[in-house]
């Protein structure tokens, strides 16, 4: 019976020390309480934070840099490699070490890579998958889930500058266009002296991050709402089923592509500069 006793005691004590009151409009949690959450929920967040903001810094270098950015001439002696930076690419200007399409007239005397980033980093930004990176871990709303965010009004993408947001859709034809230039860029990273064909090293590394930008552009939910939204009936649109059934196998994973897709850019560059400026030799595998 003492048994008995004490463990209702425990019981109705733990209940009554765990469960606060959650009123519309107040506090989550009430007014002097952040969370109720015992866990490390904060590590996400914090190593979110630490993922973007190193790519933000290393991207702004990258950017702003405007020089080893392709492979084909080194300290004056030609090696054939036709390895152009995915951050370069397309080379949309005269004062391009390697120019795609002269767009861009003399008048133009800053790096190609701020015109040429404002388009992917524009898909990236307004992604659904990196809203909900950079709300927790820069904006906190909310860092995490029934954590308390320090904004006092929630406005949600209805006001500037989240309302941006909402033309990702757009950005999503851009993305296409600059996977498929990649994909180019990776087909030229086959192109050796005397015009034969061969891979090096860098040949692989172009190769995978065409791959992996094609999986995140791919699996983006806009592109499976194109390829499958507003359709009643399946049957009716076979090609677009079709198209909506692979995008699907794909859209759960986007995440993961994200991140990688994200990483293996900025290494493809880095990769691109150290053969450039000569620091590293780019073996050839045939």
């Amino acid at each position: 019976m003492t048994t008995t006793n004490t463990e209702t005691d425990s019981n109705n004590s733990f209940n009554n020390s765990a469960i606060t009151a959650v009123e519309i409009g107040k506090p989550k949690g009430g007014p002097n309480v952040k969370t109720l959450r015992q866990d490390r929920w904060w590590i996400q967040p914090t190593l979110t934070f630490i993922g973007l903001f190193l790519f933000v810094v290393y991207g702004s270098w990258a950017a702003i840099r405007n020089n080893d950015y392709y492979t084909a001439n080194i300290l004056g002696r030609t090696i054939g490699r036709n390895y152009l930076s995915p951050f370069y690419s397309p080379c949309i200007a005269n004062n391009c070490q390697y120019t795609t399409v002269p767009i861009l007239g003399s008048w133009y005397k800053l790096s190609p890579a701020i015109i040429i980033l404002i388009f992917p980093m524009g898909f990236r930004l307004s992604c659904y998958y990196y809203r909900k990176a950079y709300y927790r871990s820069f904006w906190f709303s909310p860092p995490a889930c029934a954590v308390k965010e320090p904004h006092k009004k929630y406005s949600g993408e209805s006001k500037f500058p989240l309302i941006m947001n909402n033309i990702h859709r757009y950005f999503w034809y851009a993305a296409v266009l600059f996977a498929a230039i990649l994909t180019l860029d990776a087909i030229n990273a086959f192109r050796f002296p005397n015009g034969s064909i061969g891979m090096g090293l860098g040949t692989l590394i172009f190769v995978i991050n065409a791959v992996l930008i094609w999986l995140y552009t791919l699996s983006c939910h806009s592109c499976r709402h194109l390829t499958g939204g507003r359709i009643n009936l399946f049957s009716k649109a076979p090609i677009r089923h079709w198209f909506w059934k692979k995008v699907s196998i794909i859209n759960p994973h986007h995440m993961l592509y994200a991140w990688l897709s994200l990483v293996w850019i900025a290494f493809t560059d880095f990769y691109v500069y150290l053969v450039a400026s000569g620091t590293i030799h780019d073996p050839r595998f045939f």
